[in-house]
């Protein structure tokens, strides 16, 4: 899979209403084949800043989420409620979904 970091440092007057803003772009990437998940977190450090975990099935499946028209409309909405440029960790990953955190296993049966 394809997995992607996104940290997005938003304008102070559009930080609580950044889920409303990206909306319709999170909804159609989620909506996508080859999206694994697309999740906005909100940072507790800095309430102008979330950051956006997503994966793809596969680059091919990346290639065509920055292709899409929503991405294309993202690149023309989502601008002018930034402060900066996002920042960005993108890279293969060698397995399909979350592995559990052994180090932190939680006994069901408790």
């Amino acid at each position: 899979m394809i997995f992607i970091a996104v940290k997005f440092r938003v304008l102070p007057e559009s930080a609580d209403r950044w889920p409303e803003i990206a909306r319709d772009f999170t909804e159609a990437t989620r909506a996508e084949e080859g999206c694994l998940w697309f999740d906005w977190s909100r940072s507790l450090e800095d309430p102008n800043e979330y950051v956006l975990l997503e994966a793809f099935r596969d680059g091919d499946a990346g290639a065509a989420h920055v292709q899409s028209e929503h991405f294309k409309t993202a690149q023309q909405t989502l601008p002018p409620h930034l402060a900066e440029t996002p920042r960005v960790i993108n890279t293969p990953v060698d397995q399909d979904d979350w592995s559990q955190l052994g180090e932190m296993a939680v006994d069901s049966e408790s």
